[in-house]
């Protein structure tokens, strides 16, 4: 059934985000070029599946989700760019894991490659301006996610110090809030630390290490943004401290994340609350 797995409403958002981003932004962005990483995502899975022996067709929702994060983020003028990012970004699930867990993120993976490998691929962090409705579409589509994954200690923590560490900086400088504001008001910034940082299956299972891992990259981001003013700076920070996942989930023990059991447990507060619903009216009818 459609949106029975959290899954669905990440490939219905990130489409949503593709569609407004061509319509309002008027994105230099070529549809082959988005057919081409969706066609090559969704391959990918399948071939790497089929010959590791795993079970493919649950997990091309999560080749989709890869697809749309590359078509929303990585800019390239050749098709070959796009296709080699998408390949490289599927693969590495497969390719970097430790106890059947992959620790890098695919699509910030796809990107990192295709920026070092290809002369041709780039990211244009300020691609959705600042507008004030962007920021609240992202922050409502993204709840809805992270409430369902229970994914908010990641985000809180990457933005409550990475928000930090900037005013900090603006005060020494003696900067108007205005350039404060400015810094933070970024619609990919909030992409990242809704969609990115919070892939249940690659960062750090226990609640502890999501905190202590989200706050590395705030501080690795903040140094590489305005030391080394590299405009891209969170996407090498994730990708530098993806591996730190290993190390945290040995340090804290927690369960692995599992999207059935996360659809199972969704299902159940609904039923619950559908249950204390239709109980109500003839609980207060006895009064």
């Amino acid at each position: 059934m459609l949106l029975k797995d959290i899954r669905d409403y990440q490939i219905l958002f990130l489409g949503l985000f593709l569609v407004l981003g061509i319509g309002t932004r008027d994105w230099t962005l070529r549809p082959e070029l988005i057919g081409v990483a969706i066609a090559t995502s969704l391959a990918t899975q399948w071939i790497l599946s089929l010959v590791t022996g795993k079970e493919q067709m649950a997990n091309l929702r999560s080749a989709l989700i890869t697809s749309l994060g590359l078509s929303l983020l990585l800019r390239a003028d050749c098709w070959t760019t796009m296709a080699i990012a998408a390949v490289i970004a599927i693969a590495s699930k497969f390719i970097f894991q430790v106890g059947d867990k992959h620790f890098f993120n695919p699509t910030n993976f796809g990107i990192i490659s295709a920026l070092i490998l290809t002369p041709d691929a780039w990211v244009s962090p300020g691609q959705w301006g600042e507008e004030w409705w962007y920021g609240l579409l992202f922050a409502g589509t993204g709840g809805m996610i992270l409430q369902r994954v229970g994914r908010w200690d990641t985000t809180a923590a990457f933005l409550g110090s990475y928000s930090l560490l900037e005013a900090i900086r603006n005060l020494w400088l003696g900067w108007t809030w205005d350039v404060y504001w400015h810094r933070l008001m970024s619609g990919s910034l909030l992409l990242f630390a809704l969609f990115m940082i919070t892939d249940p299956r690659s960062i750090p299972n226990s609640r502890i290490g999501r905190v202590v891992w989200a706050i590395c990259i705030a501080g690795l981001t903040f140094i590489l943004r305005n030391y080394f003013f590299i405009s891209t700076a969170v996407f090498w920070a994730l990708f530098a401290l993806a591996p730190l996942t290993i190390l945290l989930d040995v340090l804290w023990l927690a369960p692995r994340f599992s999207w059935q059991e996360a659809d199972e447990e969704a299902g159940t507060e609904l039923l619950l609350v559908q249950t204390r619903f239709i109980a109500s009216p003839n609980d207060s009818s006895r009064l």
